[in-house]
């Protein structure tokens, strides 16, 4: 009997949230044809065209006033700059195509030595063994 009673309780709720669901959607419908009445899609069409129109406008004169402004400040272009850095390179006489030295050979004079191993603290036989494994390795 109590699980009848919950199951018609449970039915009860269902049904409420729906007509709740359907009331929310006669507003919302009737909000959205309003809306749409208000709406006036020649106008709207006419207002994105003129936006377009404009944004290519301003889009010309700024690159019009890009185009001033490297003309006043004198910025040149990368191809003009490389060879500048070029000219300077040879007038110092840096080849930038010369081959590089070969590296120094000496940079391992502060190994350490063949006898000297580092060992933990407090070492154990395991250690020993570990020590003996790796002596007969480095030979």
């Amino acid at each position: 009997m109590r699980t009848q009673l919950q199951a018609i309780s449970l039915r009860i709720q269902t049904v409420r949230s729906n007509e709740q669901m359907m009331a929310s959607m006669k507003g919302a419908t009737s909000l959205l044809g309003s809306m749409n009445r208000q709406m006036n899609l020649p106008a709207l069409q006419r207002i994105a065209m003129e936006f377009e129109k404009e944004n290519d406008i301003m889009d010309q004169r700024q690159e019009m006033m890009d185009d001033a402004i490297d003309d006043v400040t004198g910025l040149e272009d990368e191809e003009e700059g490389e060879e500048v850095v070029k000219e300077v390179l040879d007038e110092i006489g840096v080849d930038l195509g010369q081959a590089m030295g070969e590296t120094p050979s000496g940079l391992q004079k502060n190994a350490v030595a063949e006898g000297r191993v580092a060992e933990a603290i407090g070492g154990g036989g395991d250690d020993d063994d570990l020590q003996a494994r790796l002596d007969s390795l480095r030979r």
